[in-house]
């Protein structure tokens, strides 16, 4: 489903140093896997999501998703390819301040769906995200960690083949972060999602096929006694 074959993206700082965010990274990801990828702070993990999303091209290498190179999409195909294809899960929430929980939930199936159709598919989404009894609410009288779960079930409301989430637990509690982490490993499953989490909460591990480490712009194979896969 998801494949990167060599993808190579440096920077250059303010002194002219380079840094090498994402150096060589080949990887796969098949339906219905869940891999984690863990790094510092500065690793080049965002960089790699957003290379993913189509967000950011790579000076190098491939991007290739459900057989289609993305890597080189022109603005409108990247952007329709994140609207109907991706499952994409920023750090940012980008809620429309003036919707309603499940408006800003259902605004990406606006644009395939009638309003009410769409509106009524993401409430039992927004269900099992624990927002049951906040679906009126706009995003001001929300939590962090509430705003966090609305991007969730945004993303995951076009049934994309693949979701990639940067810190998608980042803003919620232990037990909130753990609900969702059940969540992403179920939907997986269910619909054979192929799905990639950029994160740094150590339990998310114990929810993967795989848990890889991005350092110095390398990927390894992570190492932690936090926990058996389940």
């Amino acid at each position: 489903m998801l494949e990167l074959r060599e993808l190579v993206k440096h920077y250059r700082t303010g002194e002219g140093e380079l840094v090498r965010a994402v150096d060589g990274v080949s990887l796969e990801i098949a339906a219905g896997e869940l891999v984690v990828l863990y790094g510092p702070s500065g690793s080049g993990k965002t960089t790699l999501v957003k290379m993913i999303a189509a967000l950011l091209r790579p000076d190098s290498g491939s991007v290739i998703v459900d057989g289609r190179e993305i890597s080189a999409l022109s603005a409108d195909d990247a952007s329709s390819y994140r609207l109907y294809e991706l499952g994409y899960v920023a750090q940012a929430f980008n809620l429309r301040a003036g919707g309603n929980v499940v408006e800003n939930a259902a605004s990406k199936l606006w644009l395939t769906k009638d309003v009410r159709r769409a509106e009524r598919m993401v409430v039992p989404l927004l269900e099992r995200l624990g927002l049951g009894d906040r679906l009126g609410n706009l995003p001001s009288q929300l939590s962090m960690g509430e705003r966090q779960r609305v991007t969730i079930a945004r993303a995951l409301s076009v049934d994309p083949k693949l979701v990639v989430a940067d810190e998608p637990t980042g803003s919620l509690d232990t037990q909130r972060g753990q609900e969702v982490l059940e969540l992403l490993r179920e939907l997986c499953l269910e619909r054979q999602l192929a799905v990639l989490l950029a994160t740094h909460d150590p339990q998310a591990a114990t929810f993967a096929d795989r848990a890889l480490e991005l350092r110095d712009g390398r990927l390894g194979v992570y190492q932690s006694g936090s926990g058996q896969k389940r």
